[in-house]
């Protein structure tokens, strides 16, 4: 089944990459609820994160953890949050979500809109931390 997120991973339509290896992709939301906001996933196709085998799995938390990791150097904040929704689009992603407050990965909250120059600025800041 073809997602967006797999016509991200193929090129077919543009993202902001902030992290990618052979088998994770880590890329800027594009409606984020706070600066920052970044979704990693798999760059095989599945739609239930917990259908990923176990290594798999275990290779993406430490994937997300190292991109949370620069989401906070770049976004002083209290913590990064980690949200599995799944229903919007299926393919297994995390969202990392820099916090002040629990209120900041209330998905019901208004997206930004940031231009696409912001948008290429916060990846390479986060490129440069990964």
């Amino acid at each position: 089944m073809e997602t967006i997120f797999s016509k991200i991973v193929k090129g077919d339509i543009p993202s902001h990459k902030v992290y990618e290896d052979d088998n994770f992709l880590a890329f800027l939301d594009i409606a984020p609820l706070k600066k920052g906001h970044t979704l990693v996933i798999p760059k095989r196709t599945e739609d239930y994160l917990f259908d990923l085998d176990d290594s798999e799995l275990a290779e993406m938390m430490i994937v997300s953890k190292k991109v949370a990791k620069a989401i906070k150097k770049v976004f002083p904040c209290e913590k990064v949050g980690v949200a599995v929704l799944g229903l919007e689009v299926p393919h297994a992603h995390i969202h990392l979500v820099p916090l002040e407050s629990e209120q900041d990965i209330n998905f019901a909250n208004p997206k930004l809109q940031l231009s696409q120059e912001e948008m290429a600025d916060i990846a390479a800041k986060l490129q440069a931390q990964v």
